[in-house]
């Protein structure tokens, strides 16, 4: 069998860190893993870009986006749609052509993220209320694993989050495409997630039954999710 070839692609506010307990699982299955971390790019292109250099060294690799990470992987497969095998979208953003972030955000009831975002930096990024952090991104992490993610958590780009997203039917379309839901995330709420996938129909998909970081609550299940995909 193939080594499988895995490139993890963070959501907003994080960075590569976030991958640190599932990378080695992934490696210990016999996968290789890419962790770009594009947390100080100014825009969803620069951000493409760094994770479409990984794609154009390895072709046939599969892409996992997490939250603003599927906006990313949408576009990079827009861009190289035969050089990539799978997108799996990690509670993701699957979005239309045209689609932003920000508006999937705003239309999400069940989402803490739009009414607790902060500007700073004069309005070019934001942050998130403190007291909303553990609810919206780790509610079923350990305090551990919680305080690891707080302490690394960095203002997040609005241009990235505000940009409509550049995508068509016949390259981004074309990739098939997973979803792994997460039921009790409060960032992208299960509801936004089942939208998003009734516009574009994923196959396979899996639930998981966290919050909206499985990478730090559930790490092993993640990994035999992706591992069996």
């Amino acid at each position: 069998m193939t080594q499988p070839t895995f490139i993890l692609v963070h959501g907003a506010w994080h960075g590569a860190w976030c991958w640190h307990k599932l990378s080695p699982l992934l490696e210990a299955a016999g996968a290789r893993v890419f962790a770009p971390d594009y947390s100080v790019q100014a825009t969803l292109e620069s951000a493409c870009d760094l994770v479409a250099e990984i794609v154009d060294r390895e072709p046939g690799s599969v892409l996992v986006g997490h939250s603003l990470g599927g906006a990313v992987i949408s576009r990079v497969a827009e861009r190289l749609p035969s050089r990539i095998r799978q997108l799996v979208y990690l509670a993701g953003y699957l979005l239309a052509p045209g689609g932003s972030v920000a508006q999937a955000t705003r239309s999400d009831v069940g989402s803490l993220l739009a009414p607790n975002m902060i500007p700073v930096e004069r309005g070019v990024s934001c942050t998130l209320r403190p007291e909303v952090l553990r609810d919206a991104f780790y509610g079923n992490c350990s305090d551990a694993d919680f305080e690891f993610a707080r302490v690394r958590l960095t203002p997040q780009p609005l241009k990235p989050l505000v940009t409509a997203l550049n995508v068509s039917g016949q390259q981004f379309g074309s990739v098939p495409r997973a979803y792994l839901e997460t039921a009790r995330d409060r960032a992208v709420s299960l509801d936004s997630q089942r939208r998003m996938q009734a516009q574009f129909p994923c196959a396979p998909v899996f639930t998981l039954d966290s919050d909206h970081s499985p990478f730090l609550s559930q790490p092993e299940a993640l990994a035999r999710i992706l591992i069996s995909i």
